[in-house]
């Protein structure tokens, strides 16, 4: 599969769902990036793998002018109905983070939680990241780190997926300080840390019920399967959580992500 059909892919499946539903579990790390962003007003914010739009209304809110991209269709529109509801001015866009639609040197700021990561050309994405940044701008990245919670998530989830096309780069990659500066260091002055949010769900079977209905990776690997694989990749699933995880009367997963703040040289 080459990497045009594996993201035209991509771009159904993270919308397959109510991601809005996963969103919400990450708002801390949401508010994190804007803090370390620093929205002021007539900013020029672009928010890359937008989703329905967290990161982009609280820079909305604090009149910065802001763009949001997303490779998924629906998601976008989630997000364009959610900005109508709250009288929020943001040009939502569909596009591909590996091949930007926009000008160079064209924002202040740019931010992506948990988003860009996913992109399977990094080399691509960090050179639109660092083209459409003008100097003196600044970067905030949220990605998860392989080690940590979500890595151990898809790791298990692993056997149930599709095997990705040669020479796409593992999205965990994002999560190694080292692949980042790689990637990232001739362009930016990079300041990366580690940090956790912790998800909190009574049991492994609520983890299951929101994810499988609401997560497009989770929800269309669950899907593509027959009833039996369908079953054990549920078993799979309560079982990792219940053993792993279980703290105090439930489930506490921690998921660890690099922090990358960055500055354009």
């Amino acid at each position: 599969m080459a990497f045009e059909e594996l993201k035209q892919r991509q771009s159904v499946m993270w919308g397959n769902g109510p991601y809005q539903n996963i969103t919400e579990t990450v708002s801390d790390i949401h508010a994190l990036v804007i803090e370390s962003l620093d929205p002021q007003p007539g900013v020029r914010w672009l928010d890359l793998a937008c989703g329905t739009g967290a990161v982009a209304e609280l820079a909305a809110r604090a009149d910065a002018s802001v763009t949001g991209v997303d490779l998924a269709p629906v998601l976008i529109e989630t997000a364009k109905q959610r900005a109508q509801e709250h009288r929020l001015e943001i040009d939502y866009r569909v596009g591909d983070c590996e091949q930007l639609a926009l000008d160079d040197a064209a924002y202040d700021r740019v931010s992506s939680t948990c988003g860009i990561m996913f992109a399977p050309d990094h080399a691509a994405t960090a050179h639109e990241l660092a083209r459409v940044v003008a100097p003196g701008g600044r970067i905030a990245l949220a990605n998860w780190t392989p080690e940590g919670g979500v890595g151990q998530m898809f790791k298990m989830m692993g056997p149930f997926l599709p095997t990705p096309p040669p020479g796409a780069g593992s999205p965990f990659a994002w999560g190694r300080e080292e692949v980042v500066r790689q990637l990232l260091g001739d362009a930016f002055e990079l300041d990366i840390e580690q940090r956790v949010s912790t998800l909190n769900v009574p049991t492994g079977e609520d983890y299951w019920q929101l994810f499988s209905s609401s997560y497009g990776p989770t929800k269309t690997a669950a899907e593509a399967l027959d009833g039996a694989r369908r079953d054990q990749l549920h078993q799979t699933w309560v079982d990792f959580f219940d053993s792993r995880y279980w703290s105090d009367g439930g489930v506490s997963h921690p998921r660890e992500y690099l922090l990358v703040v960055g500055t354009r040289r």
